[in-house]
């Protein structure tokens, strides 16, 4: 087990003052509680590096979690392209069970004996809810302006329940499971995440006038749901639709919910329209665990190990994690940092048109928090 190194300072968290910006990831949306803090008041989280710029970027999260003084440690679990059998993510698994919260690079999608393992890590820890918000962030030229949308996406079922067969040479079938338990309980979050956050309306995203019975059966769950939320407007959308909408008026959506395929679209569509696969953090929930990670779920293999990479989202979805273990002052000095580097330094990395580096960045980051708080002393 690999353990980062402590750091302590003389002076309290609550001295250090960086400017603040709305920001998505200020939402928590954890339905279970975080598990507790041990350790001297330390939390342990499992690391998951994962393939292309996962490994860069999680490093750059670890150097600034040791830099501020995060009350972290991480048991790095290595799952990626190299696994050679199905053990290598039963171990990931189990150390996400252990700890209760995990914070993961992106992985190579890989068969081992005929089971997706990345869908195998959500399925298994039953993480049914990933929830991206997406919105317009300072400093960030796109088309589109005052963007904000939450995507709420069924996480372990749809085409992605790696149900496939070759019935026979040339024919392939692909099962879609949608489940009325499941379709129930994605609606039901969506809702009351909707409630909590004072948001007016829930657009669910189907294809219900072709899959009649598969698409029919989630629009009519969440239609059931709708009905116990009377505050708040309900609405539906085909996804064809949805995804021209989004390019033309994206403003007119508040949250939304669908099904696993769709949501994959979704979320890549949105945070192309915000400023990229950089930007945009994301995070799955269940009942008894979280894992934090990118909201699109792309390598970066081309670009990895160049120092190009945008490390914005990855460090974003650090700082969801945080929230959700409750460590909130932590989290808001790492965001503010991070946001003012972006709109006021104007330091950018070639993904949104700017020349920065990765590494130049974080230290962008870190010499804000640096000048805004006390230095720290490593014991």
């Amino acid at each position: 087990m690999e353990k980062s190194i402590s750091y302590t300072t003389s002076l309290p968290l609550k001295s250090i003052r960086i400017k603040e910006f709305p920001s998505p990831p200020s939402i928590e949306f954890a339905r279970s509680q975080p598990p507790p803090a041990k350790y001297g008041g330390r939390h342990t989280v499992a690391l998951i590096p994962g393939d292309g710029i996962g490994p860069e970027l999680l490093s750059h999260v670890r150097e600034l979690f040791r830099f501020s003084c995060v009350p972290v440690d991480f048991e790095v679990v290595n799952v990626n392209s190299s696994l050679t059998s199905e053990d290598d993510i039963k171990n990931a698994i189990m150390a996400i069970r252990r700890n209760g919260v995990a914070l993961k690079g992106l992985c190579i999608q890989l068969l081992i004996d005929n089971v997706m393992i990345v869908p195998l890590l959500y399925t298994s820890l039953d993480l049914y809810a990933n929830v991206m918000h997406c919105q317009s962030l300072p400093g960030v030229q796109t088309r589109h302006k005052n963007i904000d949308i939450i995507i709420i996406r069924e996480n372990t079922e749809g085409e992605y329940s790696s149900l496939e067969h070759e019935s026979v040479s040339g024919v392939v079938e692909c099962l879609k499971i949608i489940t009325r338990n499941n379709s129930f309980r994605i609606a039901d979050y969506a809702f009351k995440l909707a409630r909590e956050k004072g948001r007016r309306r829930v657009t669910a995203v189907h294809k219900a006038n072709i899959m009649k019975l598969g698409d029919g059966l989630f629009l009519q769950c969440c239609k059931e749901v709708a009905s116990g939320y009377p505050d708040i407007e309900f609405d539906s959308m085909i996804v064809d639709n949805t995804t021209m909408q989004l390019v033309s008026k994206p403003q007119q959506f508040d949250v939304m919910v669908m099904p696993n395929l769709y949501g994959n679209v979704v979320s890549n569509v949105c945070a192309g329209l915000v400023g990229g696969p950089g930007l945009v953090p994301g995070a799955n929930y269940g009942r008894d665990y979280a894992v934090f990670e990118t909201a699109t779920r792309n390598t970066g293999k081309s670009i990895a190990n160049r120092n190009i990479a945008n490390p914005t989202a990855m460090l974003l979805a650090s700082c969801l994690m945080l929230d959700h273990l409750k460590i909130h002052d932590y989290a808001t000095m790492i965001r503010g940092a991070i946001l003012t580097t972006m709109n006021e330094t104007r330091l950018h990395t070639v993904d949104i048109g700017g020349q920065g580096t990765t590494s130049e960045v974080v230290q962008s980051i870190m010499r804000l928090i640096e000048s805004s708080g006390p230095l720290t002393t490593e014991i």
